[in-house]
C-alpha cells in the first residue's frame, strides 16, 4: 500500500513539473509583437502590450513579460517601442478593381481648376498616340478653388469645347470623383454615336446646355454610353494581355490598402467574370489581403441561376469570400442624382434618379433571401432609403432571421428622421463612410438647404443611439482609402476649413475604432476571425505611429502606418 501511494505520489509531481515546464516553455511563436500600445478591441481584454503568432493566428495576448515566454530560436522579435498597435482596418465599401485601375491612368484628385483638368489631358495627349484612350479619374467640381463660369457652365462644368480642342485626335473619358458623372470629349462622343438627340438612358442624364447641345457631362448610367465603346476597344486584345492587365491591378490595389494597413477589404462590388480572376489568383496564393466581394453587374436571372455556384466563404486561406450581393438604387448627392422625397434646394426641378428600379432591387432580395445572400444596397438620398427599407422589411415577412441576416443599406447618407428607428428594428446595417461627410460638408447645405441637412444628413450618433451597426469606410477611390482620415472625420466632424459639420452627430474614438474593425467583421459575418486581436483569430494588425485613442485630434491626421500585418506575415513596412 505504501508503495502504492509512494507511485501515485510520483507521477502527482512528475504531472506538476510537466506541467509548470509547458507553462514556462510554451510552444514558440513565428512573430512576438512586443512593447507596444495593443488596443485590443476584445473587451475581455481591452488593452495589453504584446502579441504572439504562430501561423496566421493569434496564440497570446498580454504583457511584454508574459509573452517573451514564446520567443524561440526561430521567432521574429519586433520590438514596438510604444508604437500603437490595433486590428488591421476592415475597409467595409470599396472598389477593389477600380482602385487598382486608378494608378494606371491619370489622377485628377488634385486638380483645383478646370484649367488643371485640361492641362493634364494636355500632358497625356503629348504622351498618348494618336487614337489611344485617354482615361482619367479624380475630379470634383465642387472642390476647386474657384468656381467656373461662363456661358457655356452647367452644373458648375464648361462645356467640352476647351478639352475637344486640346484633344481632336483622341477619345478621352474623365470619371467624376464621386464615380456617378463623367465628361467626354468630342471624339469619345462622336464614338459612341452620342449627340444632341440622343435621348437620355435609363437611370441616367446627358447634361445638356441652355440650347440643348450636348456639354460632354454625363450623369449616371448617361456614362455607360461611353465606357461601352471604350471598352468594346479595348476587348480586342489577347487574353494574356488582358490577364496580365487584371493581375497588375490586383497587385497595385494591394500595395495601396496594405500601405494604409487595411487587411480585409469589403469590394462592393464585381461581376461573375471578375470574381473568376480574383479565384484564379487564390488558387495561386496572389490574393495579398482578404477580400469580401459583393456579386453586382449580373442579371436577376443570371443570380438565381449561379450564387450557389459562386458562393465561397473562407476561400485561399481566408482570403476570398462571397456571400452578398451588391445593388444600386440611385446616384449621389454631388451630382443631384441622389433620390431625395423632396427637390433639390439648389435644383428645384429634380429629386434625383434612379439608377436601378425598385423592382429590380425587390426582385435581388427575393433571391438573396431565397439563397442565404447578403444584400446590400447603395441608398444615399432619404426617398431611396426609405424605398429599400420598404423592400427589406417586405423580404423579412415570414422569415424570424430577418433581424439577423445583416443586409445592408450602402452609404446611408440622407435619412428622414422618421425612418432611423427602422434600421434599428429591422437590424439593418448602415454601410457609412466617415470621410465622406467631412468631403461633402462645404456643398450639403446648397444641395438639402439648411433644414433638411440638420434633420438628416449624415446620422451616425442618431443611428448608434437606436443600436445600429454602423460599418465605416470610404467608398475608395471616389476618396482616398486612408482609414485614417476617415476615423478622424468620424470623430471631428469638421471641413476642410476646420467649420464643425453636425458635431453633435460625432462618434467617440473607440466607437470610431470598432466601426473600423469589430463592426466591419460583423459586417461580413466574419466577427468570429476577425475584428479584434483575440487569440484563436486571424493574426491581421497595423501597427501606427501613434496612438489614435490619445493623441490630441490635430495630430490624428498625421498618423501614419508603419507596419502591415497579414495572417501572421509583415506585408507592409514603411519606406519599403
Amino acid at each position: 500500500m505504501l508503495e502504492s501511494r509512494r507511485a501515485r505520489f510520483l507521477v502527482l509531481i512528475s504531472s506538476v513539473l510537466a506541467l509548470q515546464a509547458c507553462e514556462s516553455a510554451p510552444e514558440a511563436a513565428d512573430l512576438v509583437l512586443t512593447n507596444g500600445v495593443v488596443a485590443t478591441v476584445d473587451e475581455a481584454l481591452p488593452d495589453a502590450e504584446a502579441v504572439a503568432i504562430r501561423g496566421d493566428r493569434i496564440v497570446a495576448v498580454g504583457t511584454t513579460q508574459e509573452i517573451t515566454r514564446f520567443i524561440g530560436d526561430g521567432t521574429e522579435v519586433v520590438d514596438l517601442d510604444g508604437r500603437f498597435v490595433m486590428p488591421g482596418f476592415i475597409e467595409s465599401h470599396g472598389h477593389y478593381i477600380r482602385l487598382g485601375q486608378t494608378k494606371m491612368i491619370l489622377d485628377l484628385t488634385d486638380t483645383r481648376s478646370w484649367d488643371d483638368v485640361v492641362g493634364a489631358v494636355r500632358v497625356a495627349v503629348s504622351e498618348s498616340a494618336p487614337g489611344a484612350w485617354i482615361e482619367g479619374q479624380g475630379w470634383h467640381q465642387e472642390k476647386w478653388d474657384a468656381p467656373a463660369t461662363g456661358p457655356d457652365v452647367v452644373d458648375g462644368v464648361p462645356a467640352h469645347a476647351t478639352l475637344s480642342a486640346i484633344s481632336p485626335n483622341n477619345p478621352v473619358i474623365l470619371q467624376h470623383s464621386s464615380g456617378h458623372a463623367a465628361y467626354a470629349n468630342a471624339l469619345a462622343m462622336e464614338m459612341s454615336d452620342l449627340g444632341d438627340d440622343t435621348p437620355d438612358p435609363p437611370g441616367g442624364t446627358i447634361v445638356r446646355d441652355a440650347s440643348g447641345h450636348a456639354t460632354g457631362l454625363l450623369r449616371e448610367n448617361a456614362d455607360a454610353l461611353v465606357y461601352d465603346v471604350m471598352r468594346g476597344t479595348m476587348a480586342i486584345r489577347s487574353e494574356s494581355e488582358r490577364w496580365q492587365e487584371f493581375d497588375r491591378q490586383v497587385q497595385l490595389a494591394a500595395q495601396e490598402a496594405l500601405s494604409k494597413g487595411v487587411t480585409t477589404f469589403h469590394d462592393a462590388g464585381s461581376d461573375f467574370a471578375t470574381i473568376d480572376g480574383l479565384k484564379r489568383l487564390a488558387d495561386e496564393g496572389r490574393l495579398p489581403i482578404r477580400l469580401y466581394v459583393m456579386i453586382r453587374y449580373e442579371t436577376n436571372e443570371s443570380m438565381a441561376a449561379n450564387l450557389g455556384r459562386y458562393r465561397m466563404i473562407g476561400y485561399g486561406d481566408n482570403h476570398l469570400t462571397v456571400r452578398a450581393i451588391k445593388r444600386q438604387l440611385d446616384g449621389a448627392l454631388g451630382s443631384h442624382g441622389a433620390w431625395l422625397l423632396e427637390p433639390y434646394e439648389d435644383m428645384g426641378s429634380s429629386i434625383g434618379l434612379t439608377v436601378e428600379t425598385p423592382e429590380e432591387v425587390e426582385g435581388s432580395a427575393r433571391i438573396a433571401a431565397e439563397q442565404g445572400f447578403q444584400l446590400n444596397t447603395h441608398a444615399i438620398g432619404d426617398r431611396a432609403n426609405r424605398v429599400v427599407l420598404d423592400i427589406y422589411e417586405r423580404a423579412f415577412v415570414g422569415r424570424p432571421d430577418g433581424d439577423q441576416m445583416r443586409w445592408r443599406i450602402e452609404h446611408a447618407q440622407h435619412l428622414h428622421p422618421d425612418d432611423v428607428q427602422r434600421f434599428a428594428d429591422l437590424g439593418i446595417i448602415a454601410a457609412m463612410q466617415g470621410v465622406h461627410a467631412t468631403s461633402d460638408a462645404p456643398w450639403i447645405y446648397a444641395r438639402l438647404g439648411a433644414d433638411r441637412a440638420a434633420s438628416g444628413a449624415y446620422l451616425w450618433r442618431s443611428l448608434m443611439d437606436v443600436g445600429v451597426v454602423i460599418a465605416n469606410g470610404t467608398d475608395v477611390p471616389v476618396e482616398d482609402i486612408s482609414p485614417v482620415a476617415s476615423f478622424y472625420s468620424s470623430v471631428v466632424r469638421q471641413d476642410k476649413s476646420g467649420r464643425d459639420f453636425f458635431p453633435d452627430q460625432r462618434m467617440t474614438r473607440m466607437e470610431a475604432l470598432r466601426s473600423y474593425t469589430i463592426n466591419n467583421a460583423y459586417a461580413g459575418f466574419e466577427e468570429a476571425d476577425k475584428g479584434s486581436i483575440t487569440v484563436g483569430k486571424l493574426a491581421d494588425i497595423a501597427i501606427l505611429d501613434r496612438n489614435l485613442m490619445t493623441v490630441p485630434d490635430e495630430e490624428l491626421p498625421g498618423a501614419r502606418v508603419e507596419m502591415t500585418i497579414v495572417g501572421g506575415q509583415i506585408l507592409y513596412r514603411a519606406g519599403n
